[in-house]
């Protein structure tokens, strides 16, 4: 059938999305092809136990990279970007939650679960597309006029995500879950428009005010391995999992892109 604008049917075919059962135009949504094997702890299932692992050592390295950040005194715009690592510490933490099986697919507060975990990867592109204007001194860095609009935008963008979401779940008026058009637009546009945003501004930045051209570098294999992660996850998630029987899948990989994308931001 291929990938269609505005659809998750091909991609929830391909990799296991948190959001995949809850959108569809029947009652047990999407489903993945393959996925990785789940295991038994104490008569409960444990789905993705691979990538869980890979979360819990992010949860413990966005802890070292929060405590770094801070400490840096000196360094613009230091109280800006740690807001980034806020929101990727408690984004992992739901993910941990919602890929997982500890809050069951079909409890009542899972869509709710899920509607948080999506409003967090909006506020945290948006929230490092800001950092990317800091380095223009737009304002003062570090003032409370800077960290307020971080914040209070930074909120109005994880409302508006978290919003969508739960109408796209519940089905509020035309929203939709077999054509979540604002879902898509979300995620998959507004997403990454953010995150080029961030890069060009930073590119910009290094290129005109630093003497040192190594920051390219790191701006580079940032972008790269969020690149890598996302491709394996949406177009190649199931090729891995058939490969290599179910031990793990594209959703492994693509966590473990996504935090080391994030460390080379760091």
């Amino acid at each position: 059938m291929g990938y269609k604008f505005g659809y998750y049917d091909e991609i929830c075919a391909t990799v296991q999305m948190a959001a995949c059962p809850l959108l569809g135009d029947n009652q047990v949504g999407y489903e993945p092809t393959c996925y990785a094997r789940n295991i038994e702890v104490r008569n409960a299932l444990i789905f993705q136990m691979a990538t869980l692992i890979i979360d819990i050592i992010a949860l413990f390295m966005t802890i070292i990279m929060i405590v770094h950040v801070r400490s840096k005194y000196t360094a613009v715009g230091r109280k800006e970007m740690v807001m980034v690592f806020y929101i990727y510490f408690v984004m992992i933490i739901l993910d941990f939650i919602t890929i997982s099986g500890i809050i069951p697919i079909s409890s009542v507060v899972y869509p709710y679960f899920v509607a948080g975990y999506l409003g967090l990867t909006s506020a945290m592109c948006w929230c490092l597309m800001l950092n990317g204007v800091v380095g223009f001194q737009w304002t003062e860095d570090g003032t409370a006029a800077s960290l307020w609009t971080f914040r209070l935008t930074s909120l109005v963008i994880f409302g508006l995500m978290y919003f969508i979401s739960i109408a796209t779940f519940k089905e509020v008026g035309s929203f939709s879950k077999a054509h979540p058009i604002g879902l898509f637009i979300m995620y998959f546009i507004f997403n990454p428009f953010c995150l080029l945003v961030y890069v060009v501004l930073q590119v910009i930045v290094v290129v005109n005010t630093l003497d040192e051209y190594w920051p390219l570098g790191n701006i580079s294999f940032a972008l790269v391995f969020f690149v890598i992660g996302q491709v394996i996850q949406i177009f190649l998630s199931d090729k891995i999992c058939e490969g290599i029987k179910h031990y793990v899948d594209g959703v492994f990989f693509g966590t473990i892109c996504t935090l080391l994308s994030v460390m080379m931001v760091y």
